[in-house]
Order: structure tokens, then sequence, then C-alpha cells
């Protein structure tokens, strides 16, 4: 049985210069679609041409190359949290709260890969 309960989507954050920019080429070159910049969080989201797949963009002065982190969907990121904490998964500090619209927290697997959890704020139970 399985620790954490995932929602049936997934965003692949990548980090990226210019949000814009990008999500003109990923929907000029490989058709995905625009579902919203959030430009106060520096973040923007395509839909993919794969069902439950989304394209996250995160902007960032440098970003790494190569870089991406899955991020999976929870209902409740600290009950989620405290059970990935209790079997002795290692976080990267405290949950990253935008108000209103979503809660991530960093994680690592064994061999030092970032992934991430995520709980959607905007809606209401």
């Amino acid at each position: 049985m399985p620790l954490v309960s995932l929602n049936s989507n997934i965003t692949l954050a990548m980090s990226v210069r210019d949000r814009h920019v990008s999500a003109d080429w990923y929907s000029d070159k490989l058709g995905f679609e625009l579902i919203h910049h959030i430009d106060e969080a520096g973040w923007s989201e395509m839909h993919t041409k794969t069902d439950g797949v989304i394209l996250g963009l995160g902007e960032q002065m440098e970003p790494a190359p190569g870089n991406l982190v899955p991020v999976f969907g929870v209902a409740d990121i600290d009950s989620a949290r405290g059970a990935l904490e209790g079997a002795g998964v290692k976080f990267d500090g405290e949950n990253d709260v935008v108000e209103g619209m979503v809660s991530t927290a960093t994680f690592y697997d064994p061999d030092g890969n970032a992934l991430m959890i995520a709980q959607d704020l905007t809606k209401s139970d």
C-alpha cells in the first residue's frame, strides 16, 4: 500500500529564462496549449499532448540546463508530507505556499533526484 495517494495528473516543472517566450515556443513547435500565465508567481502552465500531463514553466534568471522536476498532485500536502517524512524521505525546507493558488514541497529520491508534491489551493472543499 503506498504511503501517499497521488492525483491522476502530473506536472513536469522546468526552469526557463522567459516563460512567455518559452510558452510560445512550446505552442509553435510542439502544439502545447497555454493554460495560464501567473505573473505574480513567475509561473506558467501548458497542456501537453499527453492526457494528464502538464508542463510548468518557472522563471529563473539562470536556469540549469536539463532541469526537470515531476510534480505530483495530492489532496492534502500536510498529510502526504508527514507520511513521506515518517518513512525517512528527505525534504528541502518548508512548504512553499502561493496563497489561494498552490502549496508545494520538494523532496528527494535515494539518488538525490528532486520531486515535488503539490496541493491545489484554488479548489474549495
